[in-house]
């Protein structure tokens, strides 16, 4: 098999597409994946570092950008398209899975228009614009959640899940080591969150009390890295302080605690390691579906949800000390989001689009 997965941008387009690549070959080891994407994305740093090809296209999104950036896009449009239309031509896939990201757009369309099968994946529950356009063209769509179903074409529908990464998914239910400390887990998403970061240092004076009893792992993006590594040293925490987290399944295998956003690749992540977590929910999100993405969660006892508007030092330190000195309650959370993940989504994906291959041949 020949398989283009198209999109990316952030970690939460990115890593479902690499779910999807890992099934793929986990099917038959002799496929070939590639992604298209493009350079000022994720993908450009990360692919590579797996193992994975990248074609890239010229695209860039319009939201909260002003008239000059909008006539940018609107050039870029035929370019990307016909950009896309070669690296087609040149690899010949099977098939065209659009995982979100703007370069999904370009790279879905020209397939359709080059009879190449198609299918699209929507991680939040209320879909972005460009998967709702090309809802109408593609074969297949899955679904993170059942009430997205509304906004496509029903007979395309399937309810998937998002997929989160094999190394992720190993971690279900495994038993975290014996030890005298707490490992707790901060990041922001792919580029860190500012709101995130600069709670975290407002809330170490009184971490500084616990700080025998501490670990931290804190992927803060590029821009604070060394103002967040500062106040660390300062109040004498131990804690890693890095930019990007590659081995995220380590990382969540070793945590206790999860403070970060509430992208659903996130949660997707989150609940397939069985951890309880913070969520600070992104206020700005389309639709706002960061902040119903983490009220599901909450709603079922497997987080805790602090608005933005609401997020200071002390309330962030006040949910942090709760759990993590009541062993019942944070034991309850991690069973809770156990028993929300969804392990089978790539599965369930690949083998929708292996079904799609085979009736169009």
């Amino acid at each position: 098999m020949r398989v283009v997965i198209a999109g990316g941008g952030t970690g939460g387009h990115l890593f479902p597409g690499i779910a999807i690549a890992e099934e793929f070959l986990i099917r038959n080891d002799k496929s070939r994946v590639i992604f298209i994407g493009t350079e000022k994305g994720i993908e450009s740093k990360l692919l590579s570092q797996l193992g994975y090809e990248l074609r890239e296209i010229d695209i860039e999104g319009v939201k909260g950008r002003g008239i000059k950036a909008l006539m940018k896009v609107v050039y870029q449009i035929p370019k990307s398209l016909w950009q896309s239309r070669r690296i087609l031509k040149q690899f010949r896939p099977h098939i065209v899975v659009g995982v979100g990201g703007y370069a999904s757009g370009p790279a879905v369309l020209a397939a359709h228009f080059m009879s190449i099968p198609t299918a699209i994946a929507e991680q939040n529950a209320i879909p972005g614009v460009t998967n709702k356009i090309l809802g109408n063209f593609t074969d297949k769509i899955f679904i993170t959640y059942e009430q997205t179903r509304t906004y496509f074409p029903q007979a395309k529908v399937i309810f998937s899940g998002n997929p989160v990464r094999a190394s992720l998914a190993a971690q279900h239910g495994k038993e975290k080591k014996e030890r005298d400390y707490w490992q707790l887990l901060i990041f922001g998403g792919s580029q860190g969150a500012e709101a995130i970061n600069k709670s975290v240092i407002d809330m170490l004076p009184q971490l500084q009390g616990m700080k025998d009893k501490v670990r931290v792992l804190h992927q803060t993006g590029s821009r604070q890295l060394e103002e967040v590594r500062n106040a660390y040293e300062q109040f004498g925490i131990q804690a890693e302080v890095t930019p990007f987290i590659v081995g995220m399944a380590e990382a969540y295998a070793e945590a206790d605690l999860i403070i970060c956003r509430a992208g659903a690749t996130s949660l997707a992540e989150i609940t397939a390691a069985g951890k309880a977590a913070i969520l600070i929910p992104y206020p700005w999100a389309a639709n706002d579906h960061q902040l119903k993405n983490a009220q599901a969660l909450a709603a079922e006892g497997a987080a805790v949800v602090i608005p933005e508007r609401e997020l200071s030092g002390v309330k962030l330190f006040g949910a942090v000390e709760n759990l993590l000195q009541d062993e019942q309650k944070l034991k309850q959370m991690e069973n809770n989001s156990l028993r929300m993940s969804k392990l089978d989504a790539a599965a369930t994906i690949v083998d929708a689009c292996i079904e799609l291959m085979a009736g169009r041949n």
